[in-house]
């Protein structure tokens, strides 16, 4: 996902299966219906103005190719869970919407979406056009799809090249070890080794799920329960806060970062690392040319990224959905099929530095450049998909929300040990919805 996506309420499975009934189309009217579309866009570029100016010309080409008008909206991470929830209840959903790919099994429970079965994906080319990692974040296994790829990321491990030089560092590090080291010889006179968005939720449940899969840890059991407070979840867990806690490479103040502030600071200079999935728009947005820094995949324990232990992101990316209760339902259908065209897919991946999660797509040259190459290795090789529970929400933030009490305490010089992680995970657990 490229913006950060917004944290969700425990209440959020039952509150859209209770309302998923009222959703409804974009336009009065049958005939209305079939001319018009609605779409929520996600926020993918710098600005939302940026979207509008990206995705506006593809929608009038889709206009003159079908005759349907695609009314356009990008909301901002920050807000479109909530609008969806708002939606659903007021029976004002539009048609067609973007959702991060981790809220797909929460959603699909919600009975809101349109389930993507054979006829469905046979309408818009065949399900087997997509990537299978990022298939394998669209909903519940063993249940038909709630949505369908659109954008692929995943995390690498970006440095400055002008910091690393004169820090005397010659080569990027490839394990966690490493990344303490070249931190520390980084980390003074005002400057830091690496930034994070402590106060981020979705963040860091995205990172603290590399990390536990690195030490052995899904946070959620085989049969979907919470399991929050494993040796390797509570490792996990700690040995990210303590980044800032006891390896002293991280500025106190990124505690309190949600905005995307950890690239800011990099593209300025006051910090020589991020993890972060494809943010090369947003360092050309403040200023920095792609000669300014390098990207290479995010660290594991042996310096060579794969399955399991050697996990190193979670499989990001945007999946488009269509409300099941649409009056366009051809229209939507027509419209994800174009926007899941190689054309389409071209256009708009190489635009916003994603890569395609259509397969034909991906082939094209304008994903050949090295950082992308990055982006693409991990996603086929070392990169798992969130848990794809109905509770994914819950554990984003409940588990989220942990990580920065812990953060918090960090930057306040609390200490931050084994015992108090594991007694706010415990607390994280117990706000679980009960098995």
């Amino acid at each position: 996902m490229r913006r950060i996506r917004a944290a969700v309420t425990g209440a959020v499975t039952l509150s859209l299966a209770l309302t998923a009934s009222a959703c409804g189309g974009s336009a009065d009217g049958g005939g209305q219906a079939k001319k018009t579309l609605t779409y929520w866009a996600s926020n993918q570029g710098s600005s939302l103005e940026v979207d509008k100016e990206v995705l506006q010309p593809e929608l009038d080409r889709f206009e003159r190719e079908t005759g349907i008008t695609v009314k356009l909206e990008v909301v901002p991470w920050s807000d479109l869970l909530n609008r969806i929830l708002t939606a659903t209840t007021s029976g004002q959903g539009p048609d067609v919407l973007n959702i991060g790919n981790t809220w797909s099994a929460s959603l699909q429970a919600s009975g809101a979406l349109l389930p993507w079965d054979e006829k469905n994906f046979g309408a818009i080319g065949g399900k087997d056009r997509f990537v299978d990692s990022a298939l394998g974040s669209t909903g519940t296994p063993g249940q038909d799809p709630a949505a369908v790829p659109l954008y692929s990321m995943a995390y690498a491990l970006y440095y400055n090249k002008k910091m690393f030089q004169d820090a005397g560092i010659d080569e990027p590090p490839t394990t966690w070890d490493e990344v303490v080291a070249v931190g520390k010889k980084i980390s003074k006179d005002g400057k830091w080794g690496i930034g994070v968005e402590g106060s981020n939720l979705s963040n860091n449940i995205h990172q603290v799920f590399a990390l536990g899969k690195q030490h052995g840890a899904d946070f959620f059991t085989p049969d979907g329960k919470a399991d929050f407070t494993s040796d390797g979840a509570v490792a996990a867990v700690k040995q990210y806060v303590d980044l800032m806690a006891a390896d002293k490479i991280v500025a106190p103040g990124n505690a309190e970062y949600a905005q995307n502030q950890s690239l800011s600071d990099f593209a300025k200079g006051r910090t020589a690392m991020v993890l972060w999935q494809t943010p090369s728009q947003t360092f050309a947005a403040q200023g920095m040319t792609a000669g300014e820094w390098g990207v290479v995949p995010a660290p594991v324990p042996s310096g060579a990224p794969g399955q399991d232990a050697q996990t190193n992101s979670m499989v990001a990316g945007i999946n488009m959905a269509v409300f099941k209760n649409t009056k366009n339902l051809d229209g939507a259908l027509k419209f994800v099929k174009f926007m899941t065209s190689d054309a389409e897919q071209i256009t708009l991946n190489k635009t916003y530095g994603s890569v395609p999660p259509v397969k034909s797509a991906l082939t094209d040259s304008a994903f050949s450049d090295p950082s992308l190459k990055v982006i693409r290795d991990t996603l086929a090789a070392s990169a798992a998909a969130l848990p794809q529970v109905p509770e994914e929400s819950q554990f984003e933030t409940v588990v989220g929300t942990a990580v920065k009490e812990l953060f918090a305490d960090a930057a306040a010089g609390r200490p931050v040990t084994t015992d108090s992680v594991r007694a706010k995970l415990e607390k994280a657990q117990q706000q679980m919805p009960k098995k």
